[in-house]
């Protein structure tokens, strides 16, 4: 697969699921910890994206949503 085409499944993955994780987290229905699963598994695709088109902010913007998730996780999580 090239990279052009693996980043488009990268970019519409990742945006589904960080709209699917937007939609759980503002409908407050008990689906926080989906929510937050989604947002680390949209900012992994992201990242993986931002590696392979070198872009060093958005990486760590998504670095950013990817520890955002943890701590989501671990704040609605029953651990």
């Amino acid at each position: 697969m090239t990279n052009r085409k693996l980043t488009s499944v990268f970019e519409i993955t990742g945006s589904v699921s960080a709209m699917i994780y937007a939609l759980l987290i503002a409908s407050n229905t008990g689906n926080e910890v989906l929510g937050f699963a989604l947002l680390f598994v949209s900012a992994s695709l992201f990242a993986a994206w931002a590696v392979i088109d070198r872009r060093w902010t958005f990486l760590l913007l998504q670095g950013f949503y990817m520890a955002s998730a943890v701590i989501g996780l671990v704040r609605w999580g029953e651990w």
